[in-house]
């Protein structure tokens, strides 16, 4: 059943490890003649005390870290070493007492020793030929070998199984495997803890009075080497792989054993214990020591169960402690009811004056779309006669091309001569009803939420919406707006409105002069938009540029203020910028905006 405890295949690095502390050794041992020759001076050697957790019992402890004592011995004459052995709540108490100097003891209790008395590890137990020192030990699930139905630990859900202390560090690291099976120990078993030494719960488990057992990995393979148990006499439940580790376990491995120092022993002394340590000359079965191992999977285990640092207050342990401090605890319950009051009126208040700004924006956002709507109605009026008469246009047409469909019809004409008229009467409808598209899509109450949009074909059917006016005024508009301008993210029908805008004004400044002419021109470059709108007017009023934007100033007898004000608004909105310029010479002035292109809306 076990694996043979016999000779073992050596870890290469034992040789090094070997010869490396050969040389430690040796400095350790001039540093212990120096020491010597102080106490052969008549200076009395100061007491050491070493508490050792005994887990089987004081001769056992004794026995296993005996080479160490001696080496320590041999090393620092200067020092008389005293051992004390005893349970972990003994030795808690001895260090709490300040009783021992350091510490030897399983890694759960080096962890609540390090939380509550600020106890350091100097070294971490190694054994040379078997695992690291961060995977040296774990925990023993075992049953009767007679129990053929006992194969995993998910079987012994509402049996009875023996432990020594719920306390213990291997019924904890069992305990963890447990729960990870659906099982916690002490609510799905029944749990009796026998107490130390370990070897209690083989005999419970032997007698028939638990159907399992939980105990330190190693215990029973050492336990059969004694001869205190026999090889075929126990079966290890829910085994794991245990890799250099020469016993079977069923838990997850846990770094070795500290020497810990305890929080009020002298660092000088601690350095030369280290020191000693570290140059120590293991023999067979004997441990080594090494470089503490920060033992965080130990604290992640503990953190897991909520157990020892990681418990939460039990109810009367929160009792006392409130009556303790009662009349600081008044003061705060008071100042946390005068926050949370003081909470609900500030959440409230805040609630009341968002919803209150929320309703001025939304009122804001209204009136700034029926200003917006009105401006496009009053451009609309503006633009009607001069939409009209170009309507009028293509319906002429028809109506002249169906009179002559009528006449050849009646002369018997056949189909193939009707085709082309019939032809010229759909090209005269599209067009109109083009231009009555335009007209719907531009007075329009609600615009559309900004997208991708062509920017060419939004100027070009501006311009194309504006020309029937140009035409019935006399003005020669001339656009620059090249094929296959790069993208831009924005409402399209208020584009075409700023842009009508522009053109309307253009229109309004030059109608005194006699050659009437406005320019627009549209261009990409340096990620973004340019589009300019220049007229050969008479230029800028006086201190005009200056109130130009600002909404209800208007030049204009019969303006409303808000045409300018509002495409700078749309301008800004869309993330670009409105401005005027008076041209060279005061020949008129040049309206220029700009939006930015689609890859600078997209890293903005």
């Amino acid at each position: 059943m076990y694996m043979p405890a016999g000779k073992v295949r050596r870890d290469p690095r034992s040789r090094a490890v070997r010869t490396k502390r050969t040389f430690a050794f040796i400095f350790a041992a001039a540093v212990g003649g120096l020491a010597s020759v102080g106490a052969a001076n008549g200076e009395p050697p100061a007491e050491v005390r070493i508490g050792v957790l005994a887990y089987r019992g004081a001769e056992s402890a004794d026995g296993a870290w005996q080479s160490t004592f001696d080496y320590l011995s041999a090393a620092l004459p200067q020092y008389r070493f005293t051992i004390t052995t005893g349970t972990a709540p003994f030795l808690t108490a001895a260090v709490a007492a300040h009783r021992l100097d350091f510490v030897i003891t399983n890694p759960g209790h080096f962890l609540e020793l390090k939380v509550d008395y600020s106890a350091s590890a100097l070294a971490t137990e190694e054994d040379l030929e078997g695992p690291p020192p961060a995977e040296a030990i774990g925990a023993t699930v075992f049953a009767p070998a007679a129990r053929a139905e006992l194969q995993t630990l998910s079987d012994l859900r509402s049996l009875r199984i023996a432990a020594a202390s719920p306390d213990a560090f291997g019924f904890r690291a069992a305990s963890r495997e447990f729960l990870d099976h659906g099982i916690d120990p002490l609510k799905n078993m029944t749990t009796d803890f026998v107490g130390f030494p370990v070897d209690e719960i083989v005999k419970a488990v032997r007698a028939g009075r638990a159907d399992a057992g939980i105990i330190r990995s190693c215990v029973l393979e050492r336990m059969v080497a004694e001869g205190a148990a026999r090889d075929e006499e126990f079966r290890v439940i829910g085994r794991k792989p245990s890799s250099d580790l020469r016993c079977q376990v069923s838990t997850r491995l846990y770094p070795g054993w500290p020497f810990v120092k305890v929080a009020q022993t002298s660092p000088a002394l601690a350095q030369q214990l280290s020191k000693a340590l570290f140059s120590m000359q293991p023999g067979a079965d004997e441990k080594a020591w090494v470089e503490p191992d920060d033992y965080a999977s130990v604290q992640d285990l503990y953190r897991t169960l909520k157990v020892g640092p990681y418990a939460p207050f039990t109810k009367l342990g929160l009792l006392d402690l409130i009556f303790e401090h009662r009349y600081w605890a008044a003061v705060v319950i008071m100042a946390a009811l005068w926050w949370l009051v003081h909470g609900v009126r500030v959440s409230y208040l805040v609630r009341q004056r968002t919803r209150e700004l929320q309703l001025a924006h939304e009122a804001a956002r209204l009136r700034g779309e029926q200003m917006e709507h009105t401006v496009r109605l009053s451009l609309m009026g503006e633009m009607a006669s001069s939409l009209a008469h170009e309507i009028n246009q293509p319906l002429a047409a028809i109506l002249t091309y169906a009179r002559g469909c009528e006449r050849r019809i009646a002369g018997g004409a056949d189909a193939d001569s009707l085709r082309e008229v019939v032809g010229r009467i759909a090209v005269q409808a599209e067009r109109a009803g083009d231009i009555v598209r335009r007209m719907r899509e531009f007075v329009r109450k609600n615009p559309a939420p900004q997208v991708p949009i062509d920017p060419t074909a939004a100027l070009r059917d501006a311009v194309a919406l504006f020309e029937p006016t140009a035409a019935n005024a006399g003005l020669e508009v001339i656009a620059d707006i090249p094929d296959g301008l790069p993208k831009i993210r924005a409402d399209r029908l208020q584009i075409e409105e700023i842009v009508l805008n522009l053109l309307q004004n253009a229109l309004e400044a030059v109608a005194a002069q006699p050659d009437r002419k406005v320019w627009i021109v549209a261009a990409a470059a340096a990620g973004r938009l340019d589009i300019s709108v220049r007229d050969n007017g008479p230029g800028l009023a006086p201190g005009a540029a200056a109130r130009l934007f600002d909404p209800f100033f208007t030049t204009k007898s019969n303006g409303l203020g808000l045409g300018l004000s509002l495409s700078r608004t749309i301008v800004e909105a869309h993330g670009g910028q409105l401005s005027v310029a008076t041209n060279a010479a005061d020949t008129g002035a040049t309206f220029r905006f700009y939006l930015p292109l689609m890859e600078d809306v997209a890293r903005a």
